[in-house]
């Protein structure tokens, strides 16, 4: 690593194999049906920190023809801690990648041009795309879910630029490949990505794009997150390492794309016609059967360094790639929105649940009064239209990464008519409750005219509670000491592990507490038998 970021995907991959990280695969394997059955076992049968990242150095296509270029999948967000290698923070601590995403996006740093770039050491234009085994033809794309996948896709960065101002938004989008110049976008309808479009639209022009892959991680990652309009995602990448990103003008198209990336895509992106998809497995769980109609990329050029590596990223299903980098990248941005851009006070921690994806959102606050967790609801589910179906607010005594301790908060802290409230009006994106596969696109965008809907719950305390049924602290502090004494098994304490005071304890329990420690039962005996009543 040069600095604090890395020079390219190399260079991470050597960290990744030094942290014992990287699993290399060298037995032959098959594209269309190896590739993601093998990574994909280890999410529904490793615990997370036991994941890797995956080179396949031989790979096959379904039909025998050899690859010269690697596949790699899993690398930037198969656990918590391979995200922190990516982002080289400080650890893998929650904490430490916080600190990493809070400065990066309050410092963004502008991106450099540059002239030369590994990237174009292979430029593959006009007719050379149309030879067998060149162009994308030699981009050895996996297919995602042996059996169901209708397509193969890249789902990696796609950098698009505004018409009016010629601001670049890069965001993680499909480009489903189905001929040897033509991709489809997949797009949802709410992505940034799609108001370039229309601009591009409105002025009666083709939309110049470039699909990025491979490259520094935080490429992914920024890409990833619901980054405001109008904020390049690659200065924010700069952010990270304190370094400007190095761009260099693509060949083909008018757009600046990462100098040190693995593999570009360049072409233009007709605003003219489209033309429907194929079914494709999606985050939520499920297969998207929508083939509603996607903008049609013509693809220019295809360009790569020497040695190049296709990387691959694992979706679907979650736990995956995708889900981890979402729920990271949305802790942060939600964090950053609450606390510096709207400037609410007491926000001390974001919590996106990973197996809902964009659905179940968990905010932690200091309360300071009654309407405060109303007023971060109510700014949570405003961010963005397409996210959150859940926004739960709590107190500063809950772990929101305990979806137990969540769920303990819900149950005795909530009362359903005082304290939740259903609101309308967010787009469902491919939540398939919203609407049924066969409905139209209409009604799949904004459903029954009023909008997918969303709940709103203050799972704040409202009053003061009695004590946590726990040992107080002191004693369990104790007690740990003589348990790792003991040798006794390896201990992972989540909160709350001691009990703690929450605003109602009168002085009379607080003493006969003191006194049952001391062993003076008896005296509480005492006690009580001067209160007795006749009945």
């Amino acid at each position: 690593p040069m600095g604090d970021y890395y020079k390219d995907l190399e260079d991470y991959l050597t960290a990744l194999e030094k942290a014992g990280k990287l699993f290399r695969i060298n037995e032959p394997v098959v594209k269309e049906t190896g590739i993601t059955s093998l990574a994909r076992l280890q999410y529904r049968g490793l615990p997370e920190s036991e994941r890797r990242g995956f080179l396949f150095e031989n790979v096959k296509d379904a039909k025998g023809r050899k690859y010269d270029i690697k596949v790699a999948t899993g690398i930037y967000a198969s656990s918590q801690e391979i995200y922190a290698l990516g982002l080289k923070a400080e650890d893998a601590s929650t904490e430490a990648i916080h600190k990493k995403w809070e400065s990066a996006l309050i410092n963004p740093v502008e991106t450099q041009l540059v002239d030369k770039a590994p990237v174009h050491d292979i430029v593959i234009e006009g007719d050379k795309l149309l030879e067998d085994g060149n162009g994308v033809e030699s981009l050895p794309i996996p297919v995602e879910l042996p059996g169901f996948s209708g397509q193969i896709r890249t789902s990696t960065q796609v950098i698009t630029k505004s018409a009016k101002t010629g601001i670049p938004n890069m965001g993680n989008y499909s480009a489903h490949v189905f001929g040897k110049k033509k991709l489809l976008w997949e797009i949802n309808r709410g992505n940034q990505g799609i108001i370039h479009w229309r601009e591009w639209k409105e002025l009666g022009k083709p939309m110049p794009a470039a699909v990025i892959v491979g490259g520094a991680p935080s490429y992914f990652y920024t890409a990833s997150a619901k980054i405001p309009y109008g904020v390049d995602e690659l200065t924010v990448a700069g952010g990270f390492s304190g370094e400007p990103v190095k761009t260099v003008k693509a060949k083909t198209v008018d757009i600046e794309v990462p100098a040190d990336a693995d593999i570009v895509i360049e072409g233009n992106i007709s605003t003219e016609y489209m033309e429907p998809g194929n079914a494709f497995g999606e985050y939520t769980g499920y297969m998207a059967t929508d083939v509603w109609l996607r903008p049609v990329f013509d693809i220019t050029a295809v360009t790569m360094r020497k040695k190049a590596t296709f990387v691959h990223i694992m979706s679907q299903f979650p736990p995956s790639e995708s889900s981890k980098v979402r729920v990271i990248s949305s802790d942060n941005v939600y964090k950053k929105f609450l606390k510096f851009d709207a400037k609410v006070p007491g926000i001390i921690d974001v919590a996106w649940h990973e197996m809902s994806q964009a659905q179940w959102c968990v905010i932690k606050i200091k309360k300071v009064n009654k309407s405060h967790p109303w007023q971060v609801l109510n700014l949570a589910a405003g961010y963005d239209t397409r996210w959150g179906k859940f926004f739960i607010v709590v107190d500063d005594d809950i772990d929101i990464r305990n979806l137990d301790a969540v769920i303990w908060a819900m149950s005795w802290r909530v009362q359903p008519a005082r304290d939740m409230r259903v609101i309308q009006g967010k787009m469902p994106g491919l939540d398939p409750s919203a609407y049924s596969p066969g409905a139209s696109h209409e009604e799949k965008e904004y459903p029954g005219g009023v909008g997918a809907s969303g709940v709103l719950i203050d799972a704040t305390i409202k009053y003061p509670y009695p004590p946590t049924s726990l040992p107080r602290k002191d004693y369990m502090e104790k007690a740990k000491e003589t348990w790792e004494r003991l040798g006794l098994p390896k201990l992972n304490l989540v909160a709350p592990w001691y009990g703690y005071e929450l605003g109602y304890w009168p002085d009379q329990f607080r003493q006969d507490a003191e006194d049952i420690v001391k062993g003076e039962h008896y005296k509480i005996g005492e006690r009580l038998a001067k209160l007795r009543e006749k009945v």
